[in-house]
This record gives structure tokens, C-alpha cells and sequence, in this order.
């Protein structure tokens, strides 16, 4: 039974088709395609980048979409030798690069003789077939193969039909759960998601391109560098989710990129996707709290850790994927620290009011920062002179040469201990017998606090309410509020569901009046004043009189497969909220990691043991510096991605 012929008829079938389509045109925008080479997977972007003119036979030769390999040489006579080393070197250098692309060759000249010269149309290692010899792009045209544009060296793929050459995207299965969005850019600074995936369980797949296509420059510092974005950042053409599905389901695709990302993608960083935020950047514990998305795995120890959040897919991803070299996440309250920290990273919350969080979703907009998590301090530091460009903060190379810590161990009765201690000796050597002593805050505010605080008033009596009240009084009416009645007007009225944590912490806020809210901005302007005069303070030749360590994480293990308790509120003052509240940087070193016995493996396994720096307002610079040169000295060692920090345990690529 033909059902659409048969009720309306074959002429008004054929009547109301030609109406339609005398009123619309079927749009069809090509995604590209995804072919195996070499046993690995890849991405062709639809986007032709360059087009090859031959001789008709060199073409002839070839069937179908083809590999290929760009090579850049100023050899005069180019030997097999010369071009096994250079393929040599492309593979050791680009994980996107291999064999497989050595099919097919075009050798670009970039040398100053007048002949250049091959003679390598058959090389037995490889058996490529040689495109061309040819001189660079805009100079003298090679007899054989031009090109309409330059090409940088790197793996391609040809369509030898017309001589398109096409980008390759080598595609990774993001198996820790890091990502929300594979994306790749879709031309006019807009971005699309990735249109192509792998076998893998439940795993979205993320393309990267090879890093041989970039060259850093001094205006273009981050060209190549692949970027994961916490996703409460805008970026054209994608929806912002904020770990909430009515939030994704709401609201349309970014119409323009926000100032921090854009900043990053004008000095070449390359976005590869968006990557998990626990929800509207609040708090959440593994597995409990995470309702609308399955938390991120923390690929350290036994691979069963919990992430930390909110930044927990930009920790989790730096943390295992050695493809992935930098993510931008945010930290309100810790969001960005406490992942570092357990996912075994360097990360900063910097300087607060540094960069503009316009087309970012807030959380307190008096607390909310922009910072990094990446395994390559060198790289850290320049994305953050990138970041923060434009707040015109000063670099510092010499240092304080007074080291306060606050519980931190002086002895050491654990592998953690010994770690700890050992470091801070190093630091103090380093800094020329800098002079190590203990800061205890709460006696110091005691001894000095303002006249205009009750003398009965303590550090945690004063702030005890500042951090909720500030997230929840600020959150709500700039984020709850405007969802609750933009889903309910799309959905019939219904409200949408929120996560427990969240949905908690709103709660409790609306318990108090509005004026509460002035009262603790109040608290917190008398903590930042206090602070910055008294414990910890500016000084012209080092920026800071002192440096203040804190002990970041101890190879303590929480595991995402345990019941937990319904969720509070974060109430109380503590170390970790020092720099929310005063606007001062606070940077996480990993210095090491220790052993534990894991309940999941049933082995010893490591986890990731780090140190906290803080400085004064604007000092950011100083400890980038310093951490770099620590690195260079082998004080701290650079982490490597996946179950141990260095490279001595379980890899996920």
C-alpha cells in the first residue's frame, strides 16, 4: 500500500512538490569525509587549501583521493638521503604525520640557487611518486607541478581528478570523557562540530591537525598549539551548555567568539573542541553529584579517581592526552586549582580582573578568573602573556628571597611528606638560602586587623558566608532566573531540571535577604585590603617581599564509585579561599607523585603530590618565570600524560 500516492493522488502529489520547491532550494553544505591510512583514522576537511597543476601524465598515474607529503627543502641536489632524513624528522615531530603519506611527494624549494635538482622518482624505502621539484611559491614555476597557493610542509591528502589538496585531521577517541564537542573551524571565525567518529564505547572523537602546518612567530606565539575550551565559554557558531542539558537545549549557537578565547585564536592556537564543566561551574563531586553529563575519568592512578571540578574536562583531558597541549578552564572558587591538582598539571587562577569574561557564563563576576591547565610551562607562560596582554603586567626575573608557608609539613613521615619537604629546601637553595618560616594568618589578623572589625571578630567568622552567598545572590539572577523562564516559555511551562549541588546552593541563597549580599562584599573588600597590606605585600624589585606555598594535593585518593552524603554548602574560610577573596594569583606546581594502594586494582599505584604559589596582585609573571626556571634547574619536572606522571604507567591516545 503506497499511502502518500494513493490518499492525496499522483497530480497533487505532483502539484505540491512543484509549489515546494518553487519556494525553497535544498541547501547542501559537504562535511567532508574521514579515510583510514596506515591503520589510522582521518578527517578531510570539505575546505581545498591549495590546488596542484601538473603534466597530464604525473596525474594520470594516480586513482582516486591520494596521500600526500609537502616537503620543504634548500638542498640543490635533492638525494634520498636528504629526504629519508627530513621524513624522519616530520614523523618524530607530528603525531598526524606517517608513512603512509610518503606515496606521494611534492618537494617544495626553498633555497636561492637558480636549478635546483632531484633525481629520486623511485626511492625503494618508501617507493614514493615524485610530484615536483619546484621552486617556492610566487618564484620561478617548476616544469612539472605548480601550485595555486603556498602549501607549509606536512601530511595532505590529493584529489589528482583536480588537484585539490586537502588538510589532514587525525582523529583521537576521547575515552576519559573529557570533551563535550569536537569542533573544527568552519571559515568567517565560526566553528562546527566535528563531523566524524571512531568505534570506541560511549567516546566522542576529537581531530587534530598536523603541527607541521604552523610556524611560531612572535605574532602568532600559539600557532599550532591545540586548545580544549571549558564550555561556559562562547565560541561562535556552537552552543554554550554550562553542564546542563535545558541550558544547551534553550538557548541558539554563540554569535560571536568572547574576548579571552578570540585573543587565543588570534595568536594561532588551534580550538579542538569543548570539554566538560561540572554544572554552571559549581562544585561537584564523581559520581554522584553529576546527574544531567557523566563526570570526566581522571586518567591518574587506577584511572577510578575523582576529576575535581569545575574545570574537571580541561583537567581531565591535560591530564591524558598527550595530543592535547593547553585548556582554558575558570575559577571561581578552585575550579581551576583543584583539577591541576589531582590530574597532576600546572594551573593558574591569576590576578583577578585581568582578562574580560564577556560572553563567559558568570558565577560571581567579583570571584570568576580565566586561566590554564598544561603539562608545558613554557607554553603556560606564553599563553598567559597572550591571556593577559592588555592588563600590561610586568616580568619579574629576580625573586623573594622569603618563603612563608601556611600547614605545611616540616618533617616528613609519608613519601607525600618527603616530597613536600624536599621541595621547599630546593626552592630555598634556589633563591640563594632564602629564609623559610611558618604564616599563620589567623594569628597575624588577630595581631593586626582593621579597627573598623569587631574585636571579637575572627578570620572565619567574618568570611564564613562570603563565598556562598556571593555565588548564589550573583549566579542566580544572572543565570537561573533568565533559564527558568526562557525554558518554560519554549516547553509548556516546565521547569528544568538542575543538578543537586546547583539546584542546593540557589536554594539556601534565596534564604537570605539581598542586603546579605552587600554585607559580604563588604567582608570580602576588608579581607583584600588587609591581606595585601599586611601578610603578603608588593615589593618594586621582586614584585612580591615574600612567596607563600601551600600544600596543593597528597596523593590521597577519592574514588568516583562511592556513595557520598546529599550536597552542602560551601560555607567556612580556608587556605585555598585566600586568593578568591584578596585577587591574588594562585598557581599549582606538581612537584611529584607518591604511591597508594588502590581499592580498584588491588595495587600500589601514583597519584599526583603539588604545591600551591601565591603572590600579590599583578605578580603573575614572576612566578611564571620562577616555575619555568625551576623546571630549567630540575627542581620540577614536566609531566607527561596518562596513569603516572611520567611516563612509566598506562597511556590513553
Amino acid at each position: 500500500m503506497v499511502s502518500s500516492t494513493t490518499s492525496y493522488g499522483l497530480p497533487a502529489l505532483v502539484a505540491a512538490l512543484l509549489s515546494l520547491s518553487a519556494t525553497a532550494i535544498a541547501a547542501i553544505n559537504p562535511k567532508g569525509q574521514t579515510v583510514e591510512l596506515n591503520g589510522s583514522n582521518y578527517y578531510i576537511p570539505p575546505k581545498v587549501v591549495a590546488t596542484l597543476k601538473a603534466d597530464q601524465h604525473i596525474f594520470n598515474k594516480l586513482d582516486g583521493l591520494q596521500p600526500l607529503t609537502v616537503i620543504h627543502s634548500d638542498a640543490v641536489k635533492l638525494t634520498a638521503s636528504i629526504l629519508d632524513t627530513i621524513a624522519s624528522n616530520y614523523e618524530a615531530a607530528d603525531d598526524v604525520f606517517n608513512a603512509g603519506f610518503l606515496d606521494n611527494v611534492y618537494v617544495q624549494y626553498n633555497g636561492t640557487s637558480k636549478k635546483p635538482s632531484q633525481n629520486v622518482s623511485t626511492h625503494s624505502a618508501w617507493g614514493p611518486k615524485m610530484l615536483g621539484y619546484a621552486p617556492a611559491y610566487g618564484t620561478k614555476k617548476s616544469k612539472t607541478v605548480t601550485t595555486s597557493a603556498p602549501l607549509p610542509a606536512g601530511p595532505y591528502f590529493l584529489d589528482p581528478s583536480t588537484g585539490s589538496v586537502f588538510e589532514a585531521y587525525l582523529l583521537y577517541s576521547d575515552v576519559m570523557g573529557s570533551f563535550t564537542q569536537g569542533l573544527i573551524s568552519a571559515g568567517e571565525s565560526k566553528y562546527d562540530v566535528m563531523p566524524a567518529n571512531l568505534q570506541g564505547y560511549a567516546s566522542l572523537t576529537i581531530g587534530v591537525p598536523s603541527r607541521l602546518y604552523y610556524t611560531k612567530t612572535a605574532k602568532k606565539p600559539l600557532a599550532g598549539v591545540r586548545l580544549g575550551v571549558k564550555d561556559i565559554y562562547d565560541i561562535k557558531g556552537v552552543k554554550t551548555g554550562c553542564g546542563n542539558r535545558a541550558y544547551y537545549e534553550t538557548y541558539p549557537e554563540a554569535d560571536a567568539t568572547g574576548p579571552a578565547i578570540q585573543s587565543l585564536i588570534d595568536a594561532g592556537a588551534i580550538i579542538v573542541g569543548k570539554m566538560k564543566t561540572s554544572q554552571f561551574a559549581n562544585g561537584e563531586t564523581a559520581t554522584a553529584d553529576w546527574v544531567d553529563y557523566h563526570s570526566p575519568f581522571n586518567a591518574r592512578g587506577d584511572g577510578y579517581q575523582d576529576p575535581s571540578s569545575s574545570s574537571s574536562g580541561p583537567g581531565s583531558g591535560i591530564g591524558a592526552y598527550e595530543w592535547l597541549d593547553l585548556a582554558v578552564g575558570s575559577d571561581t572558587g578552585g575550579s581551576i586549582r583543584n583539577p591541576s591538582q589531582v590530574n597532576g598539571c600546572f594551573g593558574n587562577r591569576p590576578s583577578w580582573n585581568l582578562v574580560s569574561l564577556d560572553k563567559v557564563m558568570p558565577m560571581s563576576p567579583l570571584l570568576d578568573t580565566a586561566g590554564f591547565l598544561t603539562r608545558d610551562v613554557q607554553l603556560w607562560r606564553t599563553a598567559s602573556e597572550v591571556l593577559y596582554k592588555e592588563a600590561g603586567l610586568k616580568s619579574y626575573t629576580k625573586y623573594p628571597k622569603s618563603i612563608k608557608t601556611i600547614q605545611y609539613p616540616t618533617t616528613a613521615s609519608t613519601p607525600s611528606e618527603e616530597l613536600l619537604v624536599g621541595f621547599v629546601d630546593k626552592l630555598s637553595s634556589f633563591l640563594g638560602g632564602a629564609k623559610v618560616s611558618p604564616l599563620d594568618y589567623n594569628a597575624l589578623w588577630e595581631s593586626t586587623k582593621p579597627s573598623t572589625v569587631a574585636p571579637n571578630t575572627t578570620l572565619s567568622s567574618l568570611l564564613s558566608l562570603t563565598y556562598p552567598i556571593l555565588i548564589s545572590k550573583q549566579q542566580y539572577p544572572l543565570i537561573a532566573e533568565p533559564l527558568y523562564a526562557d525554558y518554560a516559555a519554549a516547553n509548556g511551562g516546565r521547569k528544568p531540571f538542575i543538578n543537586p549541588v546547583p539546584l542546593s546552593r540557589w536554594g539556601w541563597g534565596l534564604g537570605y535577604p539581598d542586603s546579605q549580599l552587600d554585607t559580604e562584599i563588604q567582608n570580602k573588600n576588608t579581607f583584600t585590603s588587609w591581606w595585601n597590606s599586611t601578610a603578603q605585600v608588593f615589593d618594586d624589585e621582586t614584585c612580591a617581599d615574600s612567596l607563600i606555598l601551600y600544600v596543593g594535593s597528597q596523593a590521597n585518593p577519592t574514588y568516583r564509585n562511592a556513595y557520598r552524603s546529599v550536597p552542602g554548602v560551601p560555607v567556612g574560610f580556608s587556605t585555598s579561599r585566600i586568593a578568591n577573596f584578596a585577587g591574588v594569583p594562585d598557581m599549582v606546581v606538581p612537584i611529584g607523585e607518591a604511591l597508594y594502594n588502590s581499592t580498584v586494582t588491588l595495587q600500589q599505584e601514583y597519584l599526583p603530590v603539588s604545591v600551591n604559589f601565591l603572590a600579590p596582585h599583578g605578580c603573575d609573571l614572576m612566578v611564571f618565570n620562577l616555575v619555568n626556571e625551576l623546571v630549567e634547574a630540575g627542581i620540577v619536572k614536566e609531566p607527561s600524560a596518562g596513569s603516572s606522571m611520567y611516563g612509566d604507567g598506562v597511556t590513553y591516545y
